[in-house]
């Protein structure tokens, strides 16, 4: 196993025989190409995001984990045409080798689970290469850093390099990064709220921990997450836990689905504990999409619009 090294987008470029081969860092340990992968398989929408922003769609045979939960914008099935969804959820071995790809780009919890059907080692024996997305590593390696944009950042680089579109993946990263240089800008100044993230009505609430993108999305829009100790990257907590906080701003997942957040609002107006809190009683929430809080192309415009609503008067 190669020795933990957090360096951005790790790569080494290999010189042997007719062609160059590449290796880049995954959760820690090396991934290596002989040739740029040709067919790619891509699970989630926030992922399909990233493939779609380098323009990937001639090499993607299939995705995965899509119509199964969300419903997808017109913009998105626009960027998507004719490309065929091989399991609404998760998918299985066998849904993987029937399209005959080289790369599955996914997660763990995005698309496989520790110990389960679908993993890289299961996935090898068909040459099918698997790159898991860095925020999702937690879940197998507690060794990891905080959450920060650069989940984001590093990972469309680390694609980008893979499918031989570096400079289009850096480009778009120096982008971003400007955008984010103006947020903070505009909100270096002000209070910073307590701001809460819910996935959703439940007995627990399902939130956004130390090691998700939306802990570093939030202070990147000039808040603070009161769930930052929470030491993992999604997970449960408690209400009396998040009442004693006492969130002043909300982030409430929509799934589209329904009244989506509108729903987890009244929700919360009817809950015993949380309809004491500031958040609830001045009515200060916002409502973003799944591929908005997971890592990302859409981060960036759902950072801006946090922003401007946790700070109204900002552009």
């Amino acid at each position: 196993m190669m020795p933990k090294i957090w360096l951005p987008a790790l790569i080494v470029g290999l010189t042997g025989g007719a062609a160059q081969a590449l290796t880049v860092d995954n959760c820690g340990e090396a991934l290596t190409f002989e040739t740029p992968p040709e067919r790619l398989v891509v699970h989630d929408m926030n992922m399909t995001d990233m493939a779609f922003a380098l323009g990937l769609q001639e090499h993607i045979v299939g995705l995965t984990g899509i119509t199964g939960w969300y419903k997808a914008s017109p913009e998105f099935d626009a960027l998507r045409g004719n490309i065929p969804e091989l399991a609404p959820k998760y998918p299985t071995v066998e849904n993987l080798v029937a399209a005959d790809p080289d790369l599955f780009f996914a997660g763990w919890y995005y698309g496989m689970k520790p110990g389960g059907d679908v993993t890289p080692d299961t996935l090898a024996p068909f040459g099918i290469k698997t790159m898991i997305l860095t925020e999702s590593c937690i879940h197998l390696d507690k060794d990891r850093p905080e959450a920060s944009m650069d989940l984001l950042f590093d990972d469309v680089v680390r694609l980008g390099k893979v499918m031989r579109v570096e400079a289009r993946a850096e480009e778009l990263v120096k982008g971003w990064k400007s955008e984010l240089a103006a947020i903070k800008a505009q909100t270096a100044e002000l209070q910073k709220p307590r701001v809460f993230l819910l996935d959703g009505p439940a007995d627990a609430p399902f939130t956004a921990g130390k090691f998700a993108i939306p802990d570093a999305m939030i202070a990147a829009a000039g808040g603070e997450n009161v769930t930052h100790d929470l030491d993992t990257s999604w997970g449960r907590t408690s209400w009396e836990a998040v009442a004693a906080a006492n969130p002043e701003f909300l982030i409430l997942l929509d799934y589209q689905t329904g009244n989506g957040a509108v729903d987890t609002f009244r929700f919360l107006e009817e809950h015993p504990v949380m309809s004491q809190t500031d958040a609830v009683r001045n009515g200060r929430w916002i409502g973003l999409r799944y591929e908005e809080l997971t890592p990302g192309p859409a981060n960036i415009e759902a950072i801006s619009k946090m922003a401007r609503a946790m700070h109204p008067g900002t552009n």
